[in-house]
């Protein structure tokens, strides 16, 4: 029995597999976030180290997928989304925070009904899943806060 777990154990360390991990979607600002009940979308995260998939499904049955990857440290891309981070986490959160973590990613995620989500998330302690946070835009205006 030990043999068949430390199998199992190596097998999908080296596979790169890892399990879902849920998350949410919180409307910050946009027409979504003034909406009462405020929607709360569902959302899943999987990969390890430096690529995964993510899935949105959001209020109307729209499932968004798509696929994140690490930013390198020095992309001058990288703060691209700065001001939405600051808006969701308060003022200077960005570059206290987020800039030059070595666990940063971003991505993007298409929808069945035509949405589009722009994703970033980082890990504070890394491999720690449940402190990862991130913020997310969609084509229609609304910026989200990323928590899982």
């Amino acid at each position: 029995m030990k043999r068949r777990c430390a199998f199992l154990l190596l097998a999908t360390t080296f596979s790169g597999c890892m399990v879902m991990v849920p998350g949410h979607l919180y409307p910050v600002h946009g027409p979504l976030s003034t909406d009462t009940p405020t929607p709360i979308y569902d959302v899943s995260l999987s990969g390890v180290l430096k690529s995964g998939t993510m899935t949105a499904t959001l209020r109307n049955g729209e499932v968004c997928r798509g696929n994140w990857t690490a930013v390198r440290q020095h992309d001058p891309t990288g703060s691209a989304m700065a001001a939405d981070w600051d808006s969701v986490y308060g003022p200077g959160f960005f570059v206290a925070k987020v800039l030059g973590n070595p666990v940063f990613a971003r991505g993007v995620l298409s929808g069945t009904k035509g949405t589009t989500l722009s994703v970033e998330f980082y890990d504070p302690k890394p491999g720690q899943i449940r402190s990862v946070v991130g913020i997310a835009k969609d084509n229609e205006g609304n910026v989200f806060k990323l928590t899982f």
